[in-house]
């Protein structure tokens, strides 16, 4: 039956060989993971499709540099082994699916027939059940394919890689190790997959987009509020177009920065609550009558806290697949193509534009006379050694509360994980960001901030970014431990410190002795001199600083949102 199936193939190809072209054709060129037995034959065809296998030294750091790589390349592949490898990875995978980061995860497995026959093989649970890991996956994954017949296997792909990029998810695909070299139909290739944004039914969509335009020109102080979900799910191009179109004042969360050009003169700043900055934010957004939220991810580090005072009656949010106006829920009502519409019917004149509060660096005035680096005079004084394109990466801690204070240039990409918040996640997804970056031609730097404690538990990546001649300029925040916790809560206690390590000496751990550089930074004049210097701005390979400040400092917005957290950990069943 197999070969006259296959004899009725017109083009037929080898299952891996057609998984690995469809993910050269949606965008992927380099693929994440770790090797195992279960799926050494599958990457013996990534280079004939394309693909480089990058490798990485485990399989957490391997998820969290594929979620990286999708956030700048818009979408990653993850290959694992069965059992250990997939759950080694698990962590990373779920940060993926609650930050909608589009990863396909491939878990090379074992034969149908050995799942047929039950067989006791390694990497099992020894119960005959190899579809438990599968059912692990399936809550973090917004779609699971089990490759298991090849009559199926080339539409389950297609249908998979579709779905993973319109809900901007991980997928899981279960490979066997006999379904690799199986025939499919190769004439499939020809026809690109489907890509495209579903569209709303044009009626619904319509009278959503009446019923907005009707608030907004009803409006006396209307504000734009963009999140997470608008980078996510592929709207900035309808974001700056309506910015630009209305003039309205224009903020963002922190999970939004980056989806916004910071130089346009509408631009107003972070709104999070009491965590907003420039302060003035808080009142500008809290008093306007009518705030359209673009991607709203309302969590508790990017509400500072759940710190929010805005009303619904004045509020119309947009989301990826409805529309909320005021208190109306309009299900099935995608954000792209209501955006779209209002861009193209509203009449800038008809709208209440408001002044927007400047935004700027505060270096000055965050300055203090002595040679310690504050977290309050830091992050303003990075945002003055930023430049256009660049990818900032900042870990959960103090760089993802520091660099709410940053004003970006044109075009920066940033990356943080504020809802997931896995401490060490920075290092991996540095690596992904700055393949990424490469992998898209052109020259855009990648810069990470990371603090000691979460550089110890992913230190093992840099060895990625050193074999692959990656050239992240890593700054290692060196104030000895774990700050976000000690403000949650035992600011002295021991399991909030960590062992004191040689952070530079890492480089040279990892082979980097004659192609990266390393710098020890003390004092705000040291930096001052090393981010003026030519040669590191020109990020002409993998630099290295260890970067000290205070052990008990932290800005400004980790401080109220820590405690607002530690308010929320305590609260009793009423």
């Amino acid at each position: 039956m197999a070969d006259i199936r296959v004899q009725n193939l017109k083009q037929p190809v080898d299952v891996a060989e057609y998984l690995f072209r469809r993910l050269h054709e949606v965008g992927v060129r380099s693929v994440h993971g770790v090797p195992g037995d279960y799926n050494l034959v599958a990457l013996d065809y990534l280079p004939a499709c394309g693909l480089k296998w990058v490798g990485s030294v485990n399989e957490l750091n391997a998820a969290y540099a594929a979620d990286g790589y999708a956030r700048v390349k818009k979408m990653a592949a993850l290959v694992t082994t069965f059992g250990v490898g997939e759950l080694s990875a698990i962590n990373g995978v779920a940060g993926a699916f609650s930050e909608r980061i589009p990863v396909v995860h491939v878990v090379g497995c074992p034969s149908t027939i050995s799942q047929r026959d039950g067989m006791l093989l390694h990497h099992t649970l020894g119960n005959g059940d190899f579809n438990v890991f599968a059912n692990m996956s399936a809550d973090i994954s917004c779609h699971v394919a089990k490759l298991n017949s090849p009559s199926e296997i080339a539409a389950q792909i297609d249908h998979a890689l579709r779905q993973c990029w319109t809900h901007s998810r991980p997928v899981y695909m279960m490979l066997p190790t006999d379904m690799v070299q199986a025939k499919v139909e190769g004439e499939r290739l020809q026809t690109p997959i489907d890509l495209s944004e579903p569209q709303n039914e044009p009626e619904r969509e319509d009278y959503v987009v009446d019923v907005v335009i009707k608030y907004l020109r009803a409006a006396k102080h209307p504000v734009i509020l963009v999140d997470a979900c608008a980078i996510r799910h592929r709207v900035l191009d309808e974001v700056h177009d309506l910015i630009n179109r209305s003039n309205l004042p224009v903020f963002v969360t922190p999970m939004g920065k980056g989806a916004v050009n910071e130089q346009l003169p509408n631009y107003g700043g972070v709104y999070a609550g009491e965590g907003s900055h420039p302060p003035q934010v808080r009142d500008i957004v809290e008093s306007s009558d009518l705030i359209l939220t673009i991607g709203a991810l309302k969590s508790d580090f990017n509400t500072a806290g759940f710190s929010y005072r805005t009303s619904q009656l004045h509020t119309i949010d947009f989301h990826s697949d409805h529309c909320i106006v005021r208190y109306s829920t309009y299900p099935g009502v995608r954000m792209k193509g209501v955006l779209r519409k209002i861009i193209d019917k509203v009449d800038p004149e008809e709208l209440a534009a408001q002044a927007s509060p400047a935004v700027e660096n505060e270096v000055q005035k965050n300055f203090d006379n002595s040679t310690t680096i504050t977290q309050a005079w830091f992050w303003p004084r990075v945002g003055e050694f930023l430049i256009d394109n660049d990818i900032v990466v900042t870990e959960t801690g103090t760089a993802n509360f520091g660099i709410w204070d940053t004003k970006f240039p044109k075009g920066v990409t940033a990356l943080s994980q504020v809802l997931w918040g896995s401490i060490g996640w920075s290092v991996g997804a540095c690596q992904g960001a700055a393949l990424a970056a490469r992998d898209a031609g052109g020259n855009r730097r990648t810069i990470l901030f990371v603090g000691d404690g979460s550089f110890q538990l992913t230190a093992q990546e840099v060895s990625t970014m050193i074999r692959h001649g990656l050239k992240p300029i890593i700054f290692v925040i060196c104030n000895e431990g774990y700050t976000i916790e000690r403000f949650i809560h035992g600011m002295d206690a021991e399991y909030n410190d960590i062992s004191q390590w040689d952070y530079k000496g890492i480089v040279d751990v990892f082979g980097g002795q004659k192609t990266c550089k390393k710098f020890v930074v003390e004092t705000k004049d040291e930096l001052n001199a090393l981010l003026a210097d030519a040669d590191f701005n020109a990020a002409a390979c993998l630099q290295f600083v260890e970067l000290y400040m205070p052990r008990k400092d932290a800005p400004r917005a980790l401080a109220m949102t820590a405690k607002a957290s530690a308010r929320v950990n305590a609260k009793a069943k009423q």
